[in-house]
C-alpha cells in the first residue's frame, strides 16, 4: 500500500453522498445518507473516511459506551479492495479511540464473509459468540468479535 495514496480522517458532510453510495453498492441492508449524517453527529461517536488519491474509496465507524466500542461499518468499494485501505481505515480509528479511553471494541460480521473474518482476526480480533440469524436478505450467523487494546 502506498502511504501517500491513502489519507484516513473523520467523516464530514461532504463525504456522506459518496459514503451512501458505497452502502448501498455493499450491503442488502444499507444505512441511509440520513442514518450516516446521524451517526456522525452523536457525540461520543467516531466515523472515519478513506480516501484513495482523493477518491472517497472506504468508511468505518463506531458507536461509543463507555470504554466500549461497537464497529457498525465497515465499507471499501469493490474497484479499491485488496490495497490495505481497511486496515488502514480500523487501525486509525482503534488509534483514535484509544486516545479518547476505548479499549475493547466489538463487531459482528456474516459467518460467511471468510475475507472479512481473515482481516478482523489479523488486526487482532476473536471470535466470542454467534447471533443466529442476525442477518437478512439473505439470512445468516453473525459472529461476535472482540479486540482489547493493551493499557500501559
Amino acid at each position: 500500500m502506498s502511504r501517500e495514496a491513502l489519507e484516513v480522517r473523520r467523516m464530514q458532510e461532504e463525504d456522506l453522498d459518496a459514503a451512501a453510495a458505497i452502502e448501498q453498492a455493499l450491503f442488502s441492508k444499507p444505512w441511509s445518507r440520513e442514518s450516516l449524517a446521524g451517526a456522525i453527529k452523536m457525540q461520543g461517536n467516531l466515523y472515519l473516511s478513506a480516501f484513495w488519491d482523493g477518491q472517497l474509496a472506504g468508511y468505518c465507524g463506531m458507536w461509543r459506551s463507555f470504554e466500549e466500542g461497537n464497529i457498525t461499518n465497515v465499507a471499501v468499494a469493490e474497484p479499491f479492495r485488496r490495497r490495505g485501505i481497511a486496515v488502514g481505515m480500523l487501525t486509525r480509528l482503534m488509534e483514535m479511540a484509544g486516545k479518547e479511553g476505548v479499549s475493547r471494541f466489538f463487531l459482528e460480521v456474516r459467518a460467511g464473509n471468510q475475507p472479512a473474518l481473515r482481516l478482523y482476526e489479523g488486526l487482532g480480533f476473536s471470535s466470542i459468540g454467534m447471533r443466529k440469524n442476525f442477518y437478512e436478505c439473505p439470512a445468516e450467523d453473525a459472529v461476535i468479535m472482540e479486540k482489547t487494546l493493551l493499557q500501559f
